[in-house]
């Protein structure tokens, strides 16, 4: 019968097979969701591939990569109150959709749920799902799942309303590390964010990824978030560590420029977040110094 409460906006570039794959399998999904693909200038033929096999599809072709805004593009292009977020290399089990949905209908102050990540073809529970089902982040009583300080685009559900009142993802940070800041805008503007072991997402990693590069724009966005929304005292000890942990290489130096040179940016843009929401999330600082399952700068 389909839910029309959901709708999935996926992003991708130059992975045609893979962003075929992916949406195959959201048009199988019971909730038949309304499925945006938002084609970051690819050259290897995605959006066309998508259309002439996927018609039902709604094909949006940038003529540059935007990273992460492209999900603000898709989101632009869905009525529905929620909306499901899908990397190529992602797909959503059958039933999570629905259920993310009854979720949020029935805590309005929740913005947007997390899902149990499974790494393909293992069938294994991603090493960051322990993490965030073991959230020390102080969860009121009401919410349905452990509270998060941020979350995965990709194995996410958000409340549109929410999302567009927070501006989306930052077109600054364009991809890596994204969330973070768009979390920490939810939180304090009163939102909720939580994970729910109950969905499930699967994530087969596409071998077509500049690994590097995504090291190099991790380490400038989380000096760039530390510094817009963490008050100078967390901010500095925060890029104290950094500067003792990341590998002393070409690619750290380079992403610790391009960070330096946003310095002007920072600080017209400079916002620490409210203290309660500081005190709350501070207990992450331990939490992402100890963790092996992710390191932000990649």
């Amino acid at each position: 019968m389909g839910d029309s409460r959901v709708g999935v906006v996926v992003i991708t570039w130059q992975r045609r097979d893979e962003a075929l794959a992916c949406v195959e399998r959201l048009l199988q999904l019971p909730e038949a969701p309304h499925v945006v693909l938002v084609d970051n200038g690819s050259t290897d033929g995605t959006a066309d591939a998508v259309r002439d096999r996927f018609p039902a599809v709604e094909v949006v072709a940038l003529s540059a990569n935007l990273g992460a805004v492209g999900r603000n593009i898709g989101v632009r292009r869905l009525r529905t109150p929620y909306v499901a977020f899908c990397d190529d290399d992602t797909w959503w089990a059958p039933g999570s959709l629905a259920l993310a949905a009854d979720v949020l209908d029935e805590h309005p102050r929740l913005a947007l749920v997390n899902a149990r990540i499974v790494v393909e073809p293992s069938g294994a529970e991603d090493p960051i799902v322990a993490e965030l089902r073991d959230s020390p982040v102080p969860a009121p009583d009401w919410l349905p799942g452990p509270a998060l300080g941020s979350f995965l685009a990709g194995a996410s559900v958000v409340r549109r309303g929410a999302f567009e009142a927070a501006g989306g993802f930052s077109e600054r940070l364009w991809l890596g590390g994204e969330e973070e800041l768009l979390a920490t805008d939810l939180l304090s503007s009163g939102w909720e964010l939580c994970y729910l072991g109950e969905l499930t997402v699967h994530h087969r990693a596409s071998a077509l990824r500049d690994a590097t590069h995504r090291r190099r724009v991790g380490l400038r966005n989380t000096l760039w978030f530390t510094w817009l929304r963490r008050p100078v005292g967390a901010a500095v000890r925060r890029t104290l560590f950094l500067a003792r942990t990341v590998p002393r290489d070409r690619t750290s130096l380079l992403g610790v420029l391009d960070a330096v040179r946003g310095a002007a940016w920072l600080i017209t843009h400079r916002r620490p977040r409210p203290a309660v929401v500081e005190a709350r999330l501070g207990v992450l600082d331990e939490e992402q110094r100890r963790s092996t399952a992710r390191r932000y700068v990649g």
